[in-house]
């Protein structure tokens, strides 16, 4: 008996079987490459070829080195301010190119982009552009409806004076070259060119330029060239190479050309910008002259540091002055306070110390005079005589005028020192504010300077300006002309042939892949071994011969693969019993059409055929088949022997002429109730005397995946086969046959394997070592080899 030998194996990976599922199904790769590279053909010759468009520019960059265009640059007009500085590095400019505006600019600059013309082919269509074109199409007046029409507009050059236009809107139209054409979604005239043919057709469509600009958008590449160098390629690819040429040169011209007019109006701006300045910078250094002239004027000043000098002349002088009007007040007053005492009235009056005006001085001195002779009578006469009277009489007028006198003279002096000490206080105020007024002219005159270099710095950026106004160059220098590739660059028919190869191998490989993984039928061995211990007897191949009577394939003498694989199955069946009597064997499946009947009647056969006596019993009481397959008709069968009690076990047996030694014995007529007909002690009986009649009894029964029929006879039985057959029995029915092993519910289960083809083997071939035709030398025709190679197993 062969056991399980696969577990051993579990958990590795057998790599020859699992290549040999694949390369059995070699002609399913085969066919994938050839339809793979058939269509890899056929879309490369109607695919649409597209053209590869470059070109080169160098940028300024900040970044990678000296600006190369500074000499000409607005902004460095006020280079030695922070402010109008341009920081431009290429990244900007990447991104400056890349944007969706500037490319809507282009276009809208490009007015004949709005149609493509669309000459028709038998299979594909190709768009044609201004020196290739047939005719001309100017743009009058266009509705937005018109890029939203369901179709294109056919037209077709009748001859070189008129065409016909179809668009949907009242059918054909039939117009003169050079006519203005008036449909409800626009305006436009269609010319002829030199390119132009009869019979014609073509297709038009419009193009809303901001819409198709932002289609090309995506279609553009701008990159660096390299790290090192500030310079940009730019990449196109496009069907029309002519037609992308233009656009990736108008887009560096328009690029160019903004970027000198951005640098111009910064520059115009600098101008007027200084100009405005210039004009109020006037207005302001006028006004702080005027400021100057009104200080110096309200001040009184020439020179400051000159009439500095003269202010503390003049308040010397005045102070002096004023010391001297103070000494003679001092004098005055000390005269008045002498006078006005009364023990003075016959005293002298003291000199007038300095006080030079004559009328006190003479006042004074009669003064004095008089009391001298007063005196000096005195010494002769008395108090009361006359000529002492009249003295007196006249000292006293002589005080009284005195005292007027130097009254006038106190109000003289007070007055004068009070004009003396206001001029002196006048010249202190200014000698004391002259920093302050120092400080006043020197901050408006700072003022002043700071205007007059702004002015001159002004008018020497201004000239700069003007300057680079005029010397302004574009940003960006072409190093690399924009050309078109020879050749297009999609689609690229290598890599698509290589793409279709594996493609072709990749299809068939995971259709293969997919279907082992989501296949549920028993396809190998290893679905089996994964699933039960239960032990492999042996696996039956498969056969198509033709020649073969039903059922029956094994024949004395007979060496077809079915045969060996009959025999092979008889000794590992001995192998199996050696120890134990294997008289009554039990076969079942888990569903019906799994064999199992066919395997009964051949192993009874090749039993049969080694001298021993065996017998076939259909207990397949539900569904028979036995007989049918070997065209034997009886009849008795074990539903009437059952029944009948009349009816012998001789009765029953009924010989296959085939075979010698091979009997069979019938179900019978389907009863209502074959489960209890199977649990009848006519069955015991049975199998009691057909062991002393037979060495083998084999017994066909019922699926035990659908009834319990088998059950009730196990008791009867040495051992049990279980039929799976391949690509019939589902992996989960094995389930079925692990629980029935391990749970010991039929005795000596074994499993027996049929219908094995090639692509079961998994790398072993049939029957431990047997392959098909062992023994046999039937030669092969040519023919039969080449149908064999593409022969479905």
């Amino acid at each position: 008996m062969v056991g399980n030998k696969y577990k051993q194996q579990e958990g590795s990976l057998n790599l020859k079987a699992e290549l040999q599922k694949y390369t059995r199904k070699w002609h399913w790769f085969l066919i994938g490459v050839l339809v793979c590279l058939s269509s890899a053909f056929l879309y490369l010759r109607y695919a649409t070829p597209q053209y590869e468009i470059t070109t080169e520019l160098l940028i300024r960059d900040d970044k990678k080195g000296p600006d190369m265009g500074s000499m000409g640059d607005a902004a460095s007009a006020f280079a030695d301010l922070d402010i109008f500085k341009a920081h431009q590095n290429i990244d900007n400019e990447i991104e400056v190119l890349k944007s969706k505006s500037l490319l809507q600019r282009v276009f809208s600059e490009m007015p004949w982009l709005q149609t493509s013309k669309i000459i028709e082919g038998n299979i594909k269509s190709s768009e044609v552009y201004r020196s290739t074109s047939p005719i001309n199409i100017k743009i009058l007046k266009m509705d937005s409806s018109a890029y939203k029409l369901k179709d294109p507009i056919e037209l077709t050059l009748n001859n070189k004076r008129e065409f016909t236009l179809f668009d949907g809107f009242g059918g054909d139209k039939t117009y003169y070259f050079g006519e203005t054409v008036r449909r409800p979604y626009g305006s436009f005239i269609i010319e002829r060119t030199s390119k132009f043919h009869e019979d014609l057709e073509l297709e038009i469509i419009f193009h809303d330029l901001r819409k198709y600009a932002d289609e090309y958008n995506q279609k553009i590449l701008i990159a660096a060239v390299n790290q090192d160098a500030s310079a940009l390629k730019i990449t196109l690819q496009d069907p029309v190479p002519e037609k992308a040429v233009d656009i990736v040169n108008k887009l560096v011209e328009l690029y160019n050309r903004e970027a000198i007019e951005d640098k111009n109006q910064v520059a115009g701006n600098t101008v007027k910008f200084i100009d405005n300045r210039l004009v109020s910078l006037v207005e302001e250094l006028g006004g702080v002259e005027k400021r100057v002239a009104n200080f110096k004027e309200s001040n009184q000043l020439t020179d400051v540091s000159s009439d500095v000098q003269n202010y503390f002349s003049q308040a010397s002088d005045l102070y002096k002055q004023v010391e001297d009007a103070k000494l003679k007040l001092r004098v005055i007053h000390s005269l008045q306070e002498y006078i006005n005492q009364p023990g003075n009235a016959y005293n002298l009056v003291p000199s007038s110390l300095g006080i030079t005006d004559p009328t006190l001085n003479e006042l004074v001195n009669n003064f004095n005079a008089l009391q001298l002779k007063r005196k000096n009578l005195l010494m002769t006469v008395q108090p009361s005589n006359i000529l002492v009277k009249n003295i007196d009489s006249e000292i006293s007028s002589l005080r009284t005028s005195l005292k007027e006198n130097l009254r006038n003279i106190e109000n003289s002096i007070s007055s004068t020192q009070s004009s003396l000490n206001s001029n002196y206080q006048q010249f202190q105020d200014k000698i004391k504010g002259t920093p302050q007024v120092e400080r006043e002219l020197l901050e408006i005159k700072r003022q002043q300077s700071i205007k007059e270099a702004l002015y001159s710095y002004l008018l020497q950026k201004k000239e700069e300006a003007q300057l680079s106004l005029a010397a302004t160059i574009a940003n960006s220098r072409t190093i690399v002309d924009t050309a078109s590739t020879d050749k297009p660059v999609r689609p690229k028919k290598m890599i698509i042939y290589f793409a279709a190869i594996v493609l072709g191998l990749v299809i068939p490989f995971c259709s293969i892949y997919a279907r082992d993984i989501l296949d549920d039928k028993v396809r190998l061995q290893k679905d089996i071994t994964d699933r039960t211990e239960a032990p492999i007897l042996g696996e039956i191949v498969h056969s198509s011969d033709s020649n073969l009577n039903h059922n029956l394939v094994i024949r004395d003498k007979a060496r077809t693969p079915v045969a060996e694989m009959f025999r092979l199955m008889r000794s590992n069946l001995q192998f199996a019993s050696l120890d134990n009597k294997n008289q009554v064997i039990l076969t079942t499946s888990s569903m019906s059409g799994e064999g199992k009947t066919f395997f009964c009647t051949n192993l009874g056969a090749s039993m049969a055929l080694t001298g021993k006596r065996v017998v076939v019993l259909e207990f397949d009481i539900r569904k028979p088949k036995l007989l049918k397959g070997l065209d034997i008709s009886v009849k008795a069968g074990i539903t009437n022997y059952v029944i009948d009690h009349k009816i012998s076990v001789n009765d029953l047996i009924t010989p296959v002429e085939a075979v010698s030694n091979l009997f069979v014995i019938g179900a019978g007529p389907i009863p209502p109730n074959p489960a209890e007909l199977i649990l009848s002690p006519r069955i015991q009986e049975l199998f009691m005397e057909l062991r002393k009649q037979f060495d083998y009894i084999i017994v066909d029964t019922s699926p035990v995946g659908q009834v319990a029929d088998v059950f009730s006879l196990n008791s009867l039985a040495d051992s049990c086969l279980y039929v799976v057959r391949y690509n019939y029995t589902f992996k989960e029915q094995i389930n079925i046959v692990n629980d029935i092993y391990l749970n010991r519910k039929l005795h000596h289960l074994m499993v027996v394997l049929n219908d094995a083809k090639k692509h079961n083997a998994y790398g072993y071939g049939y029957g431990y070592g047997y392959g098909y035709g062992y023994g046999e030398n039937k030669e092969k025709s040519a023919l039969e080899r080449l149908k064999g190679l593409f022969k479905r197993n």
